[in-house]
Parts: C-alpha cells; sequence; structure tokens
C-alpha cells in the first residue's frame, strides 16, 4: 500500500485553560514537567522514527503580510510542527493520540493535513 506524506501541525489556545493551567505551575513544576515531557517526546520520537519523515520543530512569533503588504504580528494556535508517512489520512492523525506534547505539555490538538504534490 503506498503511502502518503503528512504535515502535522501542533495547536495551543493561549487563552484556554491548558495553557492556564500551565502558568499556574511554580518554576519548579513547570521545569519537572519540562524534564519529564522532553524525555517522553523522546521515546515517542524514537518509536516512531520510522514514519518521521522531517523533525520539524517548535514554532516562534508570527508575522502575517497580507494583500495589501501590510505586515503584522499575530498570534495564532500554531506551536510545533513534523512530517510523518502514514497509509492514511485517519492514520496519520492518530499517530498523534496521547502524545506527550498534548498529554504533559499544555497543547490542545494536532491538526493534520496532507503534504499533496511530490
Amino acid at each position: 500500500m503506498a503511502q502518503w506524506r503528512y504535515l502535522a501541525m501542533f495547536t495551543m489556545d493561549k487563552t484556554g485553560p491548558k495553557w492556564r493551567e500551565w502558568g499556574a505551575l511554580t518554576d519548579e513544576q513547570k521545569a519537572e514537567r519540562q524534564r519529564t515531557g522532553l524525555a517522553a517526546i523522546a521515546a515517542w520520537d524514537e518509536a516512531h522514527r520510522d514514519v518521521i519523515l522531517y523533525q520539524g520543530g517548535p514554532l516562534g512569533p508570527t508575522k502575517r503580510i497580507d494583500d495589501r503588504g501590510d505586515v503584522t504580528d499575530v498570534v495564532n494556535l500554531l506551536t510545533v510542527f513534523m512530517v510523518v508517512r502514514a497509509d492514511s489520512h485517519e492514520a496519520a492523525a492518530r499517530l498523534f493520540e496521547g502524545h506527550p506534547h498534548m498529554s504533559i505539555f499544555p497543547c490542545d490538538g494536532v491538526e493534520v493535513m496532507p503534504v499533496l504534490g511530490d
């Protein structure tokens, strides 16, 4: 069966409850979650290394340019991205069930879309 490429965009609502919970943690609690979370992400990456085509990474502040050429700072939900290989769109989405970005860190979802073309 042919495998397809999918872009996975982790999302985080910086006004939502998971972000508020994260913000309420002490520095020590955040540091512990980060240690635990980074180890869990490394384990997830290792377990899925055969389907990760591009590791991607965290995304920084966003600038948007519109059709008039105006550049503005914007806040969106996008936080981390990667490209994976899967047999179907559903299978690609299911790869991220229980991912540490959502179970340990304050991400609230992963948007998965096919990469079209070559």
